[in-house]
This record gives C-alpha cells, sequence and structure tokens, in this order.
C-alpha cells in the first residue's frame, strides 16, 4: 500500500512539473511588445493591439498614452519597441537613434475646440481671426462683441472664458500651435509653434495632462474651452465649436470635414507631412496624420516579423475601425506607401 501511495504521489508531482514546464515555457515564448506616446490616438491604438493580441494568442501589446514627448522620448532612449506622436521626429531627434527610425503615419484625426457653456448651446461659430485671440488671453469674455457677431441666434454668457490647454509635451498641442502661427502673425510672434509653447500668464489658462484630462477639465468647468482630439470630445459628448476655414467658411469637426483637408496631402520619401492651413471650402482647419516609430534594426528577426505583421493589421483591419472611432481611415495611396516603408522594420 506505501508503495502504491509513493507512486501515486510521484504521478502528481511529476504531471504538476510538466505542467508547470510547459506553462512557463509557454510564458516564455509569448511575444510582449512595449509602445508609448501620443493620447491623440490612443483609443484606436488600444483597439488595434487588444483586438490583434486576442487573435495572436503568442504576442501581447501595451500601449502607453503619455503624450507625443514622452513617447519620442522612450524611442530615443530604447526603453520601448515603439513609440508614438502626432508631431513625428525632428531631423535631430531621429538622428540620436542609433538603431535607425522608421516613422508611418498609421490614422488621422481632426483636432477641435470643445466649449463648456451654460444653457448647452450648439453650433457656436468661431471666425479665424476670434479664437487664436481666445488663446492669446485677449479675448477674455463668451459675450465679447467678436463672438456674439458671429453667433446672432445664440445667447451667450456674460463669462469669463478659461482656456484649457496641454500640461504636458504634447502632439496635439504641436499641431494646433502650428495651425495658430500659420494664421495669426501674433500667435506666431507670440506662443509659436512646438510641443510646449509658453502661454499667457493667466488665472483663466488652466493646464491639465493629455486629451482625457483636458477633456474632463473643459466638461468640469463652465466657461470653459479647450483643444482635444475629436474621438475624446465625442466620448465626453462635449460641445464642439465650428471654425472658419482659409475659404472663410465654417465647418464642423469630423471625419469627413478632416478627409477633405487631408486628401490633397502629398506625402514625401519620409511620410511626413503638415497641412497647417487647408485650402478648400469643405476643408476643417485643423487636420493631421499622426505617427508610429520603429527601430529598423530590432536585433531579433520574429520580434521584427511581428512588428510588419502589425503594421499590415493596423493597415487593413484596423482601418475599418477608424470612422467610427472619429478617426480618418488613411487614403489607399497612403496605405501603400506606410506597406512599403515598413519593409525596412527588420
Amino acid at each position: 500500500m506505501k508503495i502504491r501511495i509513493f507512486c501515486s504521489a510521484a504521478a502528481v508531482l511529476s504531471a504538476g512539473l510538466l505542467l508547470f514546464a510547459t506553462t512557463l515555457s509557454a510564458a516564455e515564448e509569448k511575444l510582449r511588445l512595449t509602445g508609448s506616446g501620443a493620447s491623440f490616438p490612443f483609443p484606436l491604438y488600444s483597439l488595434w493591439f487588444k483586438n490583434y493580441s486576442r487573435a495572436h494568442k503568442g504576442v501581447n501589446i501595451d500601449y502607453q498614452a503619455k503624450g507625443s514627448g514622452a513617447g519620442i522620448q522612450d524611442f530615443i532612449n530604447g526603453t520601448v519597441d515603439f513609440a508614438a506622436s502626432d508631431a513625428a521626429m525632428k531631423p535631430e531627434e531621429i538622428a540620436q537613434v542609433k538603431r535607425g527610425a522608421v516613422l508611418l503615419p498609421m490614422t488621422a484625426g481632426v483636432i477641435v475646440l470643445a466649449y463648456n457653456l451654460p444653457g448647452n448651446p450648439k453650433g457656436l461659430k468661431l471666425p479665424r481671426d476670434v479664437y487664436p485671440d481666445i488663446f492669446l488671453g485677449k479675448i477674455t469674455q463668451w459675450d465679447d462683441p467678436r463672438i456674439k457677431a458671429a453667433n446672432p441666434d445664440l445667447k451667450l454668457p456674460s463669462l469669463p472664458i478659461t482656456v484649457v490647454r496641454r500640461a504636458d509635451s504634447s502632439g496635439t498641442t504641436f499641431v494646433f500651435t502650428n495651425h495658430l502661427s500659420a494664421i495669426s502673425p501674433a500667435f506666431k510672434a507670440g506662443p509659436g509653434a512646438g510641443t510646449t509653447v509658453t502661454w499667457p500668464s493667466s488665472d483663466k489658462f488652466v493646464a491639465a495632462p493629455k486629451n482625457d484630462g483636458v477633456s474632463a477639465t473643459i466638461k468640469q468647468t463652465p466657461g470653459a474651452i479647450g483643444y482635444i482630439e475629436y474621438a475624446y470630445a465625442i466620448g465626453a459628448k462635449a460641445n464642439m465649436a465650428e471654425l472658419q476655414n482659409k475659404a472663410g467658411k465654417y465647418v464642423a469637426p469630423g471625419p469627413e470635414s478632416g478627409a477633405s483637408t487631408l486628401s490633397n496631402v502629398q506625402l514625401p520619401e519620409n511620410l511626413i507631412a503638415w497641412v497647417n492651413d487647408p485650402e478648400g471650402d469643405r476643408s476643417y482647419p485643423i487636420a493631421t496624420f499622426t505617427w508610429m516609430m520603429f527601430y529598423k534594426d530590432n536585433g531579433n528577426p520574429k520580434k521584427a516579423e511581428v512588428l510588419r505583421d502589425v503594421v499590415e493589421y493596423c493597415l487593413t483591419e484596423g482601418q475599418k475601425s477608424s470612422a467610427k472611432m472619429g478617426y480618418i481611415p488613411l487614403p489607399e495611396k497612403v496605405v501603400e506607401a506606410v506597406r512599403t516603408a515598413s519593409k525596412a522594420i527588420q
């Protein structure tokens, strides 16, 4: 009887060790990819990476929305497998990446001016010489004559304007301030353009981190206005202003008007292009591509193969989710250019 018990216990122990070894081996074989950067595309990227990981059991992708500036720094430091930025990368930043860099536009979107006013008035129109002055601190009241002149049918309150801007180094700030600098000489000479700028010193300028932080602050602050990505505004059910474009037309933000803005963009060889003040009656004034950054030399053929496959997934299945989540699907000519460029990921 003792021999039988001993053999049985040994068999159980052996089976347990085998199961542990098998589990450990599976865990070791699972490829974990980490990325960081832009919060602008985070809702879409989060869905893409979740679905890809679900369909590929041997791969797990973790992406943290830390802001474009932080993502670029992580990429330069080599602490991630890939990164993302709405501000792409400057030549001097790319030069710091010893393993080489491949920048790929993976989606696009529009930046909106979301606002919070008593009575929840919709359809606010902001002229192109007005909204830069709001962000310069020159227009400080909602019932300012210049705002009222563009909105004769709205009851605008006698309420101070609270400007909500990004606290972190941000690609959204980069795109927004480049647009303001393109249409306002005063803004260009003042805060200027960048991932961070020196905003007017005022207690009516409030800083918040990332797109979701700005969005939440606008929702919590009567009289607030701030710049956020369209998908965040939709998620927060925020009111969005119609902006006057270069043709003098007021255009509501959305994937369609954003696609009109980007429809005639000719991407150069490095796949980085900006449209700071678009032409066209139907063009929304502030639209941009957003980029993922990969290493040319990943030091691991298997990892490189998976990264290329992730790109292909994002260009095909991933694009099907873009419009319904508030982003702009990439035009086919851009998809083909990205697919070709992704071959450099080795």
